[in-house]
């Protein structure tokens, strides 16, 4: 087949959504160590579409999480413009990035990041409560959060109560309950044995069909399979992008 044929999954993207919900021009990152200088990321130029899945791919070192801390605003680019729902957000102050992070962004992670000493719902109000949030609609949103990831019933319980894959899930519906404009999800079944990843990954592609952004770190060529568009990573470039016909 020649290039000329092959669908361009950004084109396939703007088909579907026009609407750019995240958008990286010429984002680097340099860590300096012992006068060493280590770049992370190289000039990435990304467009991430409103309800689009995208799943980031690539070997170990290929600076991924750097991406994905960077998307997440736990760590700005050495250069670069980025911006979120149209704001430039990569000089913003600390206060400013945690209450965009707080409201913007939902995180999943493979180590799942539950309090332990805090209930199932407790865990999941919690985030909201940073927002000055009125008891009564905390309360509201952490139960439908819970109830939408098959999780309401367990509300009470502490998170060594359950299993690998029910933690993954409260972490899910934590993510939620903030209704943030894009999900991100590192490596989210790296802890979790195959039945449970598979159920995880299943719950990800329910969310992507009900209209949530998810951009995802992945190691699993499987899982990446789930996403609209694969962007594959190479010494901290993008060096190709693929869409995925096995997704939603």
């Amino acid at each position: 087949m020649s290039t000329a044929s092959m669908p361009d999954p950004v084109a396939t993207a703007m088909t579907t959504n026009g609407q750019v919900l995240i958008k990286l021009d010429g984002i680097k990152k340099v860590f300096l160590t012992d006068e060493v200088e280590t770049h992370a990321l190289s000039g990435i130029h990304l467009d991430i579409f409103k309800g689009e899945f995208v799943s980031i791919a690539g070997p170990s070192g290929c600076g991924k999480s750097t991406l994905l801390s960077i998307l997440g605003l736990l760590d700005s680019p050495s250069d670069g413009k980025y911006l979120l729902n149209s704001t430039p957000v990569e000089n913003l102050t600390l206060a400013e990035r945690a209450r965009i992070r707080n409201r913007e962004i939902g995180f999943i992670f493979q180590s799942f990041n539950l309090i332990g000493d805090l209930t199932v719902y407790e865990n999941v109000e919690l985030p909201l409560t940073y927002r000055g949030m009125p008891s009564a609609e905390r309360k509201q949103r952490a139960m439908e959060a819970l109830e939408r990831v098959g999780m309401g019933h367990r509300a009470k319980h502490l998170p060594s109560q359950l299993s690998g894959g029910q933690q993954q899930r409260v972490a899910v519906a934590r993510a939620l309950a903030g209704s943030p404009s894009v999900l991100l999800a590192d490596e989210p079944t790296g802890n979790l044995d195959s039945k449970n990843g598979d159920a995880v990954m299943e719950l990800l592609r329910d969310l992507h069909r009900a209209g949530s952004t998810i951009v995802m770190v992945t190691h699993d060529n499987r899982f990446a399979r789930s996403a609209d568009r694969t962007v594959h990573l190479f010494d901290g470039r993008i060096v190709d992008e693929s869409a995925e016909s096995a997704g939603s």
